[in-house]
């Protein structure tokens, strides 16, 4: 199955205060994760991005 491509654009900070990353803003779980999840998991987390302001 293919495998939607990671997000990461490079900036690799995480906000103090909204817990995820300021570029491409996955929680540490989510970055730390993501070689192991899924397709479906991977696409679900990226269907949730865009709702991550800040």
């Amino acid at each position: 199955m293919h495998q939607p491509p990671s997000p990461c654009d490079g900036t690799c900070r995480i906000d103090p205060v909204l817990q995820w990353c300021q570029g491409c803003k996955r929680t540490l779980n989510e970055i730390a994760d993501w070689p192991i999840l899924k397709p479906r998991e991977k696409r679900a987390i990226l269907n949730r991005l865009p709702l991550r302001q800040g």
